[in-house]
């Protein structure tokens, strides 16, 4: 290990990429800092401690905990996100986006720029949405308003900021993408989360083995580090784990020469939704909850955020099973088998023993939903095993996090895809990987 990260910065373009991307997130985090005028940041503190169980603690995973201290890049990177998956679902339902995707390059560069265009207009209206969210807190015993001098100029001086910070972070994600190593978004996305271990583990030490003295022993604190390990080992497997379908690509001669004649295989990943399941799930199950923040006195309200607690069995059960829907969903919108078929015919590529066009595209299809069933439910299981972990082990709900879900997916996620880029630059130059044994995605 110790070999292959001297290697890495004996490559003269290697370093200069990884160290320009370690720079970029520096930037990113210093600006996580910078607060919106105008705001009481104690006041603001208070009020969100009672909300980690909503739609706003999901929200503030992602950014780093930069949208509970309401700072410059309280949005993140999810406005691009959003972007991104909205064009993603038209593309699946429009046909002006439908012919962008089949244009390749040109219709990629077009799509990205419709991107940008959605994610300004997305960061401007979602930023004036926080603005007034702002001015509807007060501290939960001192009464005292968040926002120091409500009214529009406050709106508006937050909705430039905000969306201006958004902004920048989405240059300093393509920056990455272009001259650093590693998918910009997603690294800055990793670092959000990442950033907040060192305060799950200090808050995890103060709540259970200083507040309460000790409570647990250091068997069981073993046994959630080793549990860790496991979840991380598995969430690697389904990270990785693919079926591949043989493909034969016929011989063709053009003038003298002979084209073809080589097998390959097509990758159906066992999880080819990713996250985006989860994030779907968890953002409508977070719902009832924060709403509840907003109607204290109703009792509707306060019956369903009953019903809609992370401590119910009612809660995990219907959690597990839109992860279960959104996963098949999500798959049919990313993974069109036609299209895959049509595109093997295409060039004269064929799967041995089934006939090509419709035949193909069935026999794709089959394969392909036998394999999201495991996956569905295995990222099902994942989701849920925070939760598990919170009732059975007492842990806190920031230190749980790194238990499963959202957060530990997209960090082993990225993690890999980052690596794979490295190895791939190490190999080429004829250094030794990461992996000297085994195999990891991309590696041949």
């Amino acid at each position: 290990m110790l070999q292959s990260i001297q290697n890495c910065f004996k490559i003269p373009d290697l370093r200069r990429k990884i160290l320009y991307t370690i720079g970029i997130l520096i930037v990113y985090r210093i600006g996580g800092q910078i607060t919106v005028p105008g705001i009481r940041s104690i006041v603001l503190q208070e009020w969100f401690a009672s909300a980690g169980s909503t739609i706003f603690g999901l929200y503030d995973m992602f950014v780093g905990g930069a949208f509970t201290r309401a700072t410059v890049f309280a949005l993140g990177i999810m406005p691009y996100i959003s972007a991104s998956i909205i064009l993603q679902l038209m593309g699946a339902v429009v046909p002006f986006f439908q012919k962008l995707q089949r244009e390749g390059e040109e219709g990629r560069k077009k799509i990205n720029q419709y991107t940008r265009y959605g994610t300004v207009f997305l960061a401007a209206a979602q930023s004036l949405g926080v603005s007034y969210f702002l001015e509807s807190i007060r501290g939960q015993t001192s009464g005292i308003e968040a926002v120091i001098d409500p009214g529009w100029g406050f709106r508006l001086l937050t909705m430039v900021t905000i969306t201006t910070g958004t902004i920048f972070i989405m240059w300093l994600g393509e920056q990455i993408t272009e001259r650093g190593i590693g998918n910009g978004i997603s690294l800055i996305i990793f670092i959000g989360i990442i950033a907040e271990l060192p305060y799950a583990v200090k808050s995890e030490w103060n709540h259970y083995l200083i507040n309460r003295g000790f409570s647990k022993s250091l068997i069981e604190e073993i046994f959630l580090l080793a549990l860790i390990v496991i979840v991380i080992a598995f969430v690697v497997l389904l990270t990785q784990g693919q079926r591949r379908i043989p493909v034969q690509y016929a011989k063709r001669v053009v003038g003298r020469r002979v084209y073809g004649g080589q097998s390959t295989h097509i990758p159906l990943r066992i999880n080819a939704a990713g996250v985006i399941p989860i994030i779907f799930a968890q953002s409508i199950m977070f719902l009832p909850g924060t709403l509840t923040q907003f109607w204290p006195e109703s009792e509707l309200m306060q019956s369903m955020g009953t019903y809609f607690s992370t401590n119910s069995l009612f809660y995990w059960f219907f959690y597990g099973m839109m992860i279960v829907f959104f996963t098949y969903f999500y798959t049919a919108i990313v993974m069109d088998p036609n299209q895959l078929a049509d595109n093997m015919k295409r060039h004269g590529g064929f799967i041995p023993g089934v006939r090509p066009g419709k035949r193909t595209a069935a026999y794709i299809d089959s394969i392909l939903t036998r394999i999201t069933l495991p996956g569905s439910f295995a990222l099902a299981a994942v989701a849920v095993f925070p939760f598990f972990v919170i009732e059975q082990f007492n842990v806190t709900q920031s230190y749980s996090q790194f238990f499963g879900g959202t957060g530990l997916l997209i960090i082993v996620g990225v993690a890999l895809d980052t690596l794979q880029q490295i190895e791939s630059q190490l190999m080429t130059r004829h250094y030794e990987g990461f992996m000297k044994k085994g195999r990891i995605q991309g590696r041949r």
